[in-house]
């Protein structure tokens, strides 16, 4: 019996039972279920008040209803919480493929759009994201030890490191075709295989020059995403219409042959180079955005980020952090604008429990506000910040005092992962080993945790003095 069997439990019966459930999966912080029929799920479900009394003491901070999708707000144990899951519901990768989900009913606004967008792009990159952090803390540290420690940068141990750092960014095309190929219900080994072949050593040997005298643009693929992105998209188009022409008792082998021979050639001679001209515009357009706004730019998005999580669209903004890190070599913009905002929630929750009585509920409070500093900031937001409103002017108060000196010292990261906060410093670290932007980024943390907590405690006992009057 798992630590969230209970609660797992508890979900199933909520949305519905095995039989409403047609994806189950996780990101950084929270247990994603996709269910058949809204009919079917449970009231309380829905309940914000409810579910707050009966699940936060099973080891769940909140829950975020969506049209057609709940998500359940766990925190970095997430990954224990979706297997006892997935052991209860008896659920395994695969399950739901076939199922016909109830066609939505609601108006398909922007807020469904924005729904529809933020639940299918987080499967996608949340799961490369531990690869990420890992790959780009090693890198750091070695810089950092090459540069004041004396290690030398054609040692084994360098070389080593580098070597870690390239299993979590430049194999980016294999990851991102497996996960891509399951959100499309595509084999994945054929996602993997098209990312494998466009960062394989013939290709990038220069070997590969024409496919039938039609000439192969010479590229680059490794530590890119939309080149991959645009293959898997045709590929799950392409390998639909082969399987329904191909007989079965044939498909097994035929269908993947035929889907590679076709999209191949096609990805090389078109969807490749297409995808390496939008990833550089993609790069020029967030430069522009910073550089058209200035130092402005970072205390607004600074201020705006906890809605964007909320929404879940900062999971939208991971495949442009990664396309900025490998176009122009560092993020000045969304690896910053979470790490500013992530620490000011921290600073907010820590103020909140120093105005609670309550012993057990003080102390809730105050570990989500220390995970918040450390970049996860889902139970603190949604366990305790967003049902004070009046907290939240704390957290933007720091939000654009902090965003302000960031934006203009040029704060940057010089590594792509998730949950940036206190312990993601070494990020910082520019390519020769400087401390310069982790100085900066060190004095940016202060700056958030003080001030947004300082400023939550003034308008919390403002509100506690006008009770009492």
């Amino acid at each position: 019996m798992g630590k969230y069997t209970e609660l797992a439990k508890e979900c199933l019966e909520l949305v519905g039972g095995r039989e409403n459930i047609s994806h189950v999966t996780h990101c950084a912080t929270r247990l994603r279920i996709t269910f058949v029929a809204k009919s079917k799920t449970k009231n309380e479900l829905w309940d914000s008040k409810w579910v707050e009394e009966n699940l936060s003491g099973k080891g769940c901070a909140g829950v975020v209803p969506k049209d057609k999708q709940v998500q359940f707000i766990i925190g970095p144990n997430v990954h224990d919480a979706y297997l006892d899951f997935c052991e209860v519901a008896k659920w395994s990768d695969g399950d739901g493929a076939d199922v016909v989900e109830e066609e939505d009913d609601g108006p398909h606004d922007l807020k469904w759009k924005l729904n529809k967008f933020g639940n299918f792009v987080a499967p996608i990159f949340m799961p490369i994201v531990p690869a990420m952090i890992v790959g780009g803390i090693i890198l750091s540290l070695k810089n950092l030890a090459v540069n004041y420690f004396g290690l030398a940068i054609d040692s084994g141990t360098a070389q080593l490191c580098l070597a870690i750092f390239d299993a979590g960014f430049y194999f980016l095309p294999i990851y991102i075709g497996m996960t891509l190929s399951k959100q499309l219900k595509l084999p994945e080994i054929l996602g993997m295989m098209l990312g494998a072949v466009m960062i394989g050593s013939r290709f990038a040997g220069g070997t590969v020059t024409d496919f039938f005298g039609i000439p192969i643009l010479q590229a680059s693929y490794g530590s890119t995403v939309i080149p991959v992105v645009l293959g898997v998209f045709f590929m799950a188009w392409i390998h639909k219409y082969v399987k329904k022409v191909v007989p079965e008792a044939l498909t097994f082998f035929v269908t993947p042959l035929v889907t590679m021979a076709i999209c191949v050639p096609v990805q090389f001679i078109i969807l490749g180079p297409l995808g390496n001209y939008l990833s550089g515009y993609v790069a020029m357009g967030v430069q522009w955005l910073g550089d058209t706004l200035g130092f402005i730019a970072q205390p607004i998005l600074s201020a705006v980020y906890p809605y964007m999580v909320m929404f879940g669209l900062d999971k939208a903004l991971t495949p442009i952090g990664v396309q900025m890190i490998a176009t122009l070599g560092y993020n000045n913009i969304t690896s910053t604008m979470g790490f500013v905002s992530n620490i000011c929630i921290g600073g907010t929750a820590l103020a909140v429990a120093k105005t609670i009585s309550n012993k057990a509920q003080k102390g809730m409070i105050a570990s989500f506000g220390f995970t918040a500093l450390c970049g996860v900031t889902e139970p603190a937001f949604y366990g305790a910040l967003i049902q004070r409103p009046r907290a939240l002017i704390g957290t933007a108060i720091g939000a654009v005092c902090a965003g302000l000196f960031a934006g203009i010292v040029g704060l940057r990261t010089f590594v792509q992962g998730g949950c940036p906060g206190w312990l993601t410093l070494t990020f910082f670290i520019d390519q020769n080993g400087g401390l310069h932007y982790v100085w900066m980024a060190i004095i940016t943390a202060i700056l958030a945790t003080v001030i947004s907590y300082v400023a939550t405690m003034i308008i919390l006992k403002r509100d506690m003095k006008a009770a009492v009057k």
